[in-house]
């Protein structure tokens, strides 16, 4: 093992650390923040509604500047997504900023614009984790996510990634192409890839019932890639939902959890756009603090696996008053 790959392996140690130590030992630090660095799409999937076809990538400066904010912040992890990231030219950059100041580095891409190159940018940028959205075998008016156009970019993060890599389906697309998240999941596995599989939501986050059919592919899925991920979700509100009952749990989006749009404006989160709706330099403890406290309307029936599980850690602490501005979705 070279001095580098020891020292990304050091690097990955103390950010895994440093999460866990703001978890569990603080209240209003932002676990996660979910930054757009471009709202364009090279796709254009029918169920999706956070793209568009002409924007132009958030200037690198802008987004070192929205960084550096998170950092003061005392953000622990940050995603960087869509519209398609892959579509920003210094993804990797903004990716190496991130890395410098701590924080666990990750990106989600619908794969198309995956090459060697851009495996070694990131590679030595310091990612350390990319979800790969997959939805079925062939495009449809759908969803235009298909393992038959990404499958020879699996192979090549198989062999060349040095980030953790996990492929991503959402069951419930349309109901004739339940089966193909099955064969998803066992493609990833021959890869030696992560497979991890949500539920449908509306525009809203709200779950889309899944039939009988699509119970049955969630749980072969599950035994095809057995993972905490999998647990987790399932544990914290898949298994409610999908037996149609809602959860109880405290939501602590714009606090935990942040989702900031191009436009650099915070969000709960990529459903629930418009609230708090405060740019995010300027956006600070006093903020952090009204969102953890405040109680969500939509929370019982969201299906936002990120903001669950970065919400997990706060369940049976800090009670929540209601101020909701947002109505109950339906």
């Amino acid at each position: 093992m070279n001095d580098i790959s020891l020292a990304n392996r050091f690097k990955n140690l103390r950010a895994g650390v440093r999460f866990a130590a703001k978890a569990i030992g603080t209240r209003y630090t932002p676990l996660l923040a979910q930054v757009v660095v471009t709202r364009k799409c090279n796709l254009a999937c029918g169920y999706c509604n956070e793209f568009d076809d002409f924007s132009a990538p958030v200037p690198l400066e802008v987004l070192k500047a929205r960084v550096d904010h998170l950092a003061k912040l005392g953000t622990a992890s940050i995603t960087f997504t869509g519209g398609e990231p892959l579509l920003h030219p210094d993804l990797d950059k903004i990716v190496r900023i991130a890395r410098d100041h701590g924080m666990i580095v990750t990106t989600i891409t619908n794969g198309f614009r995956l090459s060697r190159a851009w495996i070694d940018r990131l590679n030595a940028a310091g990612l350390q984790g990319m979800q790969v959205s997959i939805d079925n075998i062939t495009p449809d008016d759908i969803s235009m996510k298909s393992l038959s156009s990404v499958e020879g970019r699996l192979a090549l993060l198989s062999e060349h990634a040095r980030f953790k890599v996990n492929v991503n389906s959402v069951l419930g697309v349309t109901g004739e192409r339940t089966q193909d998240v099955v064969t998803i999941a066992e493609t990833a596995a021959r890869y030696g890839l992560q497979h991890s599989v949500g539920v449908l939501h509306d525009h809203s986050g709200a779950l889309k019932a899944l039939s009988d059919e699509q119970m049955k592919a969630y749980r072969r899925v599950t035994e095809i890639s057995p993972s905490l991920v999998h647990t987790l979700n399932y544990r914290l509100f898949q298994k409610n939902l999908m037996h149609g009952q809602p959860n109880d749990w405290k939501c602590r989006a714009g606090a935990r959890y942040l989702y900031v749009t191009e436009d650099g404006v915070v969000h709960w989160c990529s459903q629930q756009r418009g609230y708090p709706g405060i740019p995010l330099l300027e956006y600070g403890p006093e903020d952090l603090k009204r969102e953890y406290d405040t109680k969500k309307n939509c929370a019982p029936t969201c299906t936002l696996s990120c903001v669950h599980q970065m919400s997990m850690f706060d369940r049976y602490r800090g009670a929540q008053h209601r101020s909701d501005p947002v109505p109950i979705p339906g």
